[in-house]
């Protein structure tokens, strides 16, 4: 089947790439492929790892492409666009680039508080979140969870505002590389022991302080070390969302959709259930649905 366009969402340690037809269908994809981290060492650098990618799509349409790739560290680093910030926005601004088998339109990405005392940047979650508002309510409060988890808000159609916390990377870190994972064990999810995380990250008091309870209530024994991660999983979530939503008073009024994948995104819909929100999660496709948008918008298809 003939491919209208091709969409590329590459992160850091990710990439993702669809070939769609001329109705923004979906007709072939690839879920695997080196993030830009690992892409740039590779010979031929980006493009190199692109054509070992999807060396057998290139050249057959146009191909757009957002995430990462787009960053300092990226093939091309595209400008922050400024709030408030809609489709035609984004469309209006995509950069192209020439390469050896045809031009790679890229995406820009958005910042909020450009000259504040707090700046903040992204790249990649404004693609995802313009594609679910193509088919749902133009309002509400996006969360994307990932290692830099954003919050995003969406008034009328367009990114008004977001924030990022960096949650995942935080977790990953006390996991890995400090005390507490010292007496860290793997052992199967436990449901309960996230609960019990979620919860004390509800309460007051200085974050660094609540989680040395996850050593603390290690040593009483009051929390076996198979239990360990999935209560501090719980607890950096837990006041990461009980935070955010104090930061965002018509949450509990307006739609809250959690835009992500598996696990990560049930843990952060149960983190909102604690604090009364009820969340949706989108279904999957927002980044390739996103890049059509943007495409067709732009005249590309």
């Amino acid at each position: 089947m003939t491919a209208a366009l091709i969409g590329i969402d590459w992160g850091t340690s990710s990439f993702r790439a669809w070939r769609i037809d001329g109705a923004g269908r979906v007709i072939d994809a690839v879920t695997e492929g080196p993030g830009i981290l690992a892409a740039i060492t590779q010979p031929g650098g980006f493009e190199g790892a692109l054509t070992r990618a999807i060396g057998g799509w290139l050249g057959a349409a146009p191909i757009i492409a957002s995430g990462m790739i787009t960053s300092r560290n990226g093939w091309v680093e595209t400008p922050y666009l400024p709030l408030p910030l809609d489709l035609s926005a984004l469309a209006g601004g995509l950069v192209a680039h020439e390469t050896g088998f045809g031009r790679i339109h890229f995406v820009c990405g958005a910042i909020s508080d450009r000259d504040g005392p707090s700046p903040d940047v992204m790249r990649g979650e404004e693609t995802e979140i313009i594609g679910h508002l193509a088919d749902s309510n133009p309002d509400g409060l996006f969360i994307l969870p990932g290692t830099h988890s954003k919050w995003a808000q969406v008034r009328a159609g367009r990114l008004t505002g977001f924030r990022t916390v960096m949650t995942g990377e935080m977790f990953q870190l006390m996991r890995d590389h400090s005390i507490l994972g010292r007496l860290i064990q793997p052992g199967p999810p436990d449901p309960e022991a996230f609960g019990r995380g979620v919860a004390a990250g509800g309460q007051g008091g200085p974050l660094l302080g609540r989680i040395f309870s996850a050593r603390s209530l290690a040593l009483l024994e009051r929390l076996g070390p198979g239990q360990i991660a999935d209560y501090l999983s719980g607890l950096l979530i837990g006041d990461e969302v009980a935070q955010c939503l104090a930061d965002a008073p018509d949450a509990p009024d307006a739609p809250v959709t959690i835009i992500g994948r598996g696990d990560l995104a049930d843990r952060y819909r149960i983190a909102l259930q604690a604090q009364g929100v009820r969340a949706q999660i989108a279904p999957a496709g927002m980044a390739q649905r996103g890049l059509w948008n943007i495409a067709q918008t732009a005249g590309i298809v």
